[in-house]
Order: C-alpha cells, then sequence, then structure tokens
C-alpha cells in the first residue's frame, strides 16, 4: 500500500470526485481531504492510498494535469520529513 500526496485540487473537490479522478489507474483505499475548519471546503491537497503499481500508474497519468485551471501535484508522500512525532527528550 502507498499514500500519495495531490495537490492543486479544486475548493469544490469532494471524496467521490477526487475518488473517481483516481479509480481510473486502480481501487482508491482510502482518502483523505483536508478541509478547512470553518468551511468544510477542500484546502487544495488531501492523502489517497493504493497498491504500488496503481498508485505509479496514476502519478504518471495525473502529475501535471490541469484541473479546474490549477495543475494538479501527484507524487508519492514523503515519509523522511515527519517530524515532532512522540516524546522530546
Amino acid at each position: 500500500m502507498k499514500k500519495i500526496f495531490v495537490g492543486g485540487l479544486p475548493q469544490d473537490a469532494t471524496e467521490a470526485s477526487v475518488t473517481e479522478l483516481f479509480s481510473d489507474y486502480g481501487k482508491v483505499r482510502s482518502i483523505k481531504l483536508v478541509t478547512d475548519v470553518f468551511s468544510g471546503r477542500c484546502r487544495g491537497f488531501g492523502f489517497i492510498e493504493m497498491e504500488g503499481h496503481e498508485a505509479r500508474a496514476a502519478i504518471d497519468a495525473l502529475d501535471g494535469r490541469i484541473k479546474n485551471n490549477s495543475t494538479l501535484k501527484v507524487r508519492f508522500e514523503d515519509t523522511s520529513k515527519k517530524k515532532g512525532r512522540g516524546r522530546r527528550r
């Protein structure tokens, strides 16, 4: 299972619309769009989990595609930048 970052989403994006976009390349196992706390609208990015070969196909096909006057940024999530998880010693 691979986690994909997707940025450049329109504010009116929903889990259903993003799932439909990615489902052409395989089964979307999970999806989490980051939303504004007050308005509930998409903040323009989210995370999707797919199988490895399906994720690579989606990245190859969708990275740089223009959707609603915005360029999508689709890539594997960089797990090396996660800091601050846990107790400070």
